[in-house]
């Protein structure tokens, strides 16, 4: 029943490291893309990461140099490599996965997993 499930987060001191996780269900066909947002108490929801079906991958300009998104078509994941941690992205990071472009294009969500950063 739940189609995408995270994994990952937990308490981290700035500088540190954290991969987040994303199984996606088989039953989820003809994928166009695969990310992560993050959404911060008060903020505005924020697409951190993106890759698509052909492997190009985009980011938000705060963690380019620190992220990094990857998949294993073979085990159906997505990851998120977060690398020199700050306290600003402290969030919830919710996987999120693009399918049936161009006949009809569905969004899937994860429920999210936190990720905080602090001494």
């Amino acid at each position: 029943q739940v189609q995408l499930v995270e994994s990952g987060g937990g308490l981290v001191q700035p500088g540190g490291s954290l991969r987040l996780s994303c199984v996606v269900s088989r039953s989820i066909l003809n994928i166009n893309t695969m990310g992560w947002y993050r959404q911060a108490p008060g903020k505005q929801r924020e697409l951190v990461a993106v890759i698509t079906s052909g492997g190009r991958t985009t980011y938000v300009d705060s963690v380019k140099g620190r992220f990094g998104i990857s998949r294993d078509n073979a085990k159906n994941t997505v990851y998120l490599q977060m690398n020199s941690l700050k306290p600003e992205d402290t969030a919830v990071y919710l996987c999120n996965v693009r399918a049936g472009y161009p006949l009809v294009e569905t969004t899937y969500w994860g429920q999210g997993t936190q990720v905080t950063v602090s001494s």
